[in-house]
């Protein structure tokens, strides 16, 4: 068991369960864009740890119990934590980009981060077999792929409460940060490389077109 892994999967724990019985210390530290923007930029950090009930804790640390290894074991402990937090500050910065006038706008949840280490993980080792559902197989950069389009469906539908620009943030910190650690995988991996940014490229040319 790596000790990291186990560390941060500890402290969402402690830190979720502190705000699942404490709304003061919640509110506190969760996601508030008109609370970041009056100087409270802790939130955009904290806010990564806090989760909306135990569905939500449990989905997101499962799933980054199953992503994390392959990135630990490919590129080690410290970039691994660089993939975490830097995806975690990417999922909350593009947020503040998409909503920086909507000063009501809450979010929770260590989705952005665990997206990052999902998208590089996918980088990493883009022949991964996916069980969707614990049934349905399918290669992880068809998840992927299929993940961000879904995302930027979310940012745009507007129509339930998760926290879509954090998840697709997180992806692309993730995309970037591997990419930077590993610029082989230009080379060695190049048509899924280009594949896994198509979702990119699509958010920002419909930001540019005042699509969404």
């Amino acid at each position: 068991m790596n000790t990291v892994l186990i560390a941060i999967i500890v402290v969402n724990v402690l830190i979720s369960y502190k705000g699942f019985n404490d709304l003061s210390f919640f509110r506190k530290y969760e996601f508030h864009v008109g609370s970041i923007r009056s100087g409270e930029q802790i939130r955009m950090l904290s806010s990564g740890f806090l989760h909306a009930d135990m569905t939500h804790l449990i989905f997101n640390m499962l799933t980054l119990w199953f992503f994390a290894p392959v990135v630990i074991s490919y590129l080690g402990d410290f970039s691994f934590i660089l993939v975490y937090f830097g995806s975690l500050i990417f999922g909350s910065l593009l947020t503040m980009v998409f909503h920086k006038n909507d000063y009501g706008y809450r979010a929770v949840g260590a989705s952005g981060a665990v997206t990052g280490v999902l998208y590089s993980a996918i980088l990493l080792q883009p022949d991964m077999m996916l069980g969707i559902f614990f049934v349905i197989p399918m290669p992880a950069y068809i998840f992927g792929i299929l993940y961000l389009l879904y995302s930027i469906y979310g940012m745009k539908a507007k129509n339930d409460n998760i926290g879509h620009t954090a998840h697709f943030g997180g992806a692309v910190g993730g995309y970037l940060i591997t990419l930077l650690k590993e610029p082989t995988l230009l080379v060695d991996h190049t048509l899924m490389v280009i594949l896994l940014a198509i979702p990119i490229v699509i958010l920002f040319v419909m930001e540019k077109m005042g699509k969404l």
